[in-house]
């Protein structure tokens, strides 16, 4: 029988409590450094564009499809995989999961020419896929109901250090060495992340057994949020996916600038993922309204006054830490009106929100070559406020539902 981890009463149960609550925290941290590893794997190809393309005698655009493959199997094969696996335990599909990423990674390293690099990229997908299935509900049923939004956005931390730290790292590195260096580096962090979660996560006898399920399930709910996050997601990727190009050829940035506007809009980011973490618990779906008003009014000062650097820089930072967050919010909410098992609630999420990301990049490139990058936040900022308009008519539904 599993044990829900409430404080009991006596003396002796203190310990063991305390004990299992640092466990938690240490097993946090390692799915942390496993979505940071993640998200960097997927993403480091473009950092590394031009060296892995003189090595491999690629063009440009074929070393870019390794990331383009990448997104397209974890949309594919997250839903699948959490179905297949659902009846085993987290703690080993997340190992499990960690460990594929450090095989991936390993073999990226050693790759023999561009098929083999990119057989390499699909199966680290595949862990991918799985991981962002189940980490959620997982790194939830490692805490008590009333901080787990918290712990949410703090797992979430690893996702943002990815593009801040991870991918300008592994860039350097590559740079200074060759391409295969920083995958071989990241191979062995997931490695050692690895063996932290199966050491320190705590078995199904010692999770609370009350995150299978959501908490307030809705199904109606559940697809107004679906729908809401592929919105959202596409209007803000479409800026995200062209940010560079808009600051060099609209705000008229030099080149030599543009690593450091990207660290402070990676830092930005960061800022807001803590402040999710403050508010989430409390106030979920305002969170996500307020996020998605954020994202939407300073996108809309990017497509006004984007021209001015200043101005520029302010609705950059802005964007960054209010679109920050929504990753958390979603996959919290996800869980809390899921319908079914929460494992293919946060699945589906997954799912939707890399769509949102191939059709915000298609979004950018459509406006991009129709009518120039100046009006790529205009054309986001009106998903994002149907997003909005959406999540605030939902919310009114359910007052009006409940006064009913």
């Amino acid at each position: 029988m599993r044990s829900n981890l409430a404080p009991q009463a006596g003396p002796a149960s203190s310990p063991e409590q305390g004990a299992l609550q640092r466990r938690a925290v240490v097993a946090l941290i390692a799915l942390a450094t496993s979505a940071f590893m993640f998200v960097t794997a997927e993403n480091l190809p473009g950092g590394l564009l031009t060296i892995m393309a003189r090595d491999l005698e690629r063009t440009t655009s074929q070393i870019g499809l390794l990331v383009t493959a990448y997104a397209a199997v974890v949309v594919v094969a997250t839903v699948p995989l959490a179905h297949l696996t659902r009846r085993f335990g987290r703690r080993a599909v997340l190992a499990g999961t960690t460990a594929v990423c450090a095989v991936g990674l390993t073999w990226s390293t050693f790759a023999v020419g561009y098929t083999d690099l990119l057989a390499s990229r699909v199966v680290t997908a595949l862990g991918q896929a799985l991981f962002w299935a189940i980490v959620m509900p997982a790194a939830a049923s490692m805490f008590p109901r009333d901080v787990r939004g918290k712990m949410i956005a703090r797992l979430a931390i690893g996702n943002s250090l990815g593009p801040m730290l991870g991918v300008p790292f592994g860039t350097w590195l590559g740079q200074l060495t060759t391409w295969r260096t920083p995958f071989l580096v990241m191979a062995v962090i997931s490695a050692v992340a690895c063996a932290a979660i199966l050491l320190t996560m705590p078995d199904a006898s010692q999770a609370r057994d009350d995150t299978s399920r959501g908490t307030h399930p809705d199904r109606r709910r559940f697809v107004v949020l679906l729908a809401v996050t592929l919105l959202l997601v596409t209007g803000a990727f479409a800026w995200i996916t062209f940010i560079t190009q808009f600051l060099l050829e609209v705000a008229g940035f030099e080149a030599r600038w543009l690593s450091l506007l990207l660290l402070a809009s990676g830092a930005a980011g960061l800022g807001g993922t803590l402040l999710a973490g403050l508010v989430l618990d409390r106030w979920p779906w305002w969170t996500l309204a307020g996020g998605a008003a954020g994202v939407a009014i300073f996108l809309l000062v990017l497509q006004f006054f984007g021209g001015a650097p200043g101005a520029a820089i302010v609705g950059m930072l802005l964007f960054g830490t209010t679109f920050s967050l929504v990753p958390p919010v979603a996959a919290h909410l996800a869980m809390q009106v899921a319908p079914g098992a929460t494992e293919m609630a946060t699945a589906l999420s997954s799912a939707v929100f890399n769509i949102g990301i191939a059709s915000g990049a298609a979004l950018g490139a459509y406006v991009v070559a129709s009518w120039g990058p100046q009006f790529v936040p205009l054309a986001g900022a009106a998903f994002v406020l149907a997003a909005l308009a959406l999540t605030l008519w939902d919310m009114r539904y359910v007052r009006r539902a409940a006064r009913g």
